[in-house]
């Protein structure tokens, strides 16, 4: 098995960047959701709420940040001040974030018509993982729950397949905004997987996916009007398992090394189990 697409997320919500190569660290790919929406409140804003995320690229520089929202414009944000903070709420986490300039946020409130904020994840600030599920010391970033998602081409070839039987379209990998996909012909064999060994950095795979509706919107756009993958994965992949509710695609990875990682090296199951729940139909 190969590694056949390596994506970061520089803003949370907002459309990934394909790599040809990614540096590995404890918080998970270098770069990767480093920046979030908030609301004035602090709490975290995504594409479920706000699909116009989907238009939204980042593209970080030496220097700046380039934010560019389809059809309307773009701008250079320059690294916030690391004494102009404030908490932010992301699930159950209640991180210290450093806030971007007032211009930029304005700037930002005029795109999405709504009166939101820029934050970064810095130096100073420090989010873990559930230890339940990753350990003790586990930082993160801006991801929903874990450092990295690991994803596989034959799980969504066989998702892909019963969409096709019921009339239901097709979606591509960035659906479920992977961060490793892993080139493996066997559908849902990930479930069995204890991790992963990549160029002798040890991944492992500490819970699966449950997925939202985010699955539905399209990733370039925002719409929700095309093929939505929930009700094959709700044929499929309905978790049967109380501590993992709902429909279940790839697998939450917790690097245990840093280093470099490139699109075609190769992939290492570091060992078996039983297999996830699923609900029988």
């Amino acid at each position: 098995m190969q590694i056949t697409d390596l994506f970061i997320y520089p803003f949370k919500s907002a459309r990934g960047i394909a790599l040809p190569q990614a540096r590995i660290q404890a918080m998970g790919l270098s770069g990767d959701r480093r920046m979030m929406l908030v609301d004035p409140s602090g709490h975290f804003i995504t594409q479920r709420e706000l699909p116009e995320l989907a238009r939204l690229t980042a593209l970080p520089g030496a220097a700046y940040v380039t934010l560019r929202l389809d059809g309307i414009s773009e701008m250079m944000v320059a690294p916030p001040q690391p004494d102009n903070r404030m908490d932010v709420a992301i699930w159950r986490s209640i991180v210290s974030a450093a806030v971007a300039h007032e211009s930029v946020n304005a700037k930002l409130s005029e795109w999405f018509g709504r009166p939101v904020k820029l934050v970064f994840i810095d130096g100073e600030s420090r989010r873990e993982a559930s230890a339940e599920w990753a350990g003790e010391n586990s930082p993160m970033g801006f991801a929903d729950g874990y450092q990295i998602l690991v994803t596989t081409t034959g799980s969504l070839r066989a998702l892909n397949e019963d969409m096709a039987r019921h009339g239901e379209g097709e979606v591509g990998m960035d659906r479920f905004r992977p961060n490793i996909v892993v080139d493996c012909d066997e559908p849902w064999a990930e479930d069995a997987w204890t991790g992963l060994d990549i160029g002798d950095i040890r991944f492992d795979f500490v819970k699966p996916c449950p997925r939202c509706i985010m699955t539905t919107q399209d990733q370039h756009t925002g719409s929700r009007e095309g093929a939505n993958p929930m009700p094959a994965m709700g044929r499929l992949r309905m978790s049967a398992d109380r501590r993992v509710p709902g429909p279940l695609f790839g697998w939450n990875a917790v690097p245990r090394g840093e280093g470099l990682v490139r699109v075609g090296d190769n992939v290492t199951v570091l060992g078996s189990r039983e297999g996830w729940a699923i609900k029988q139909r």
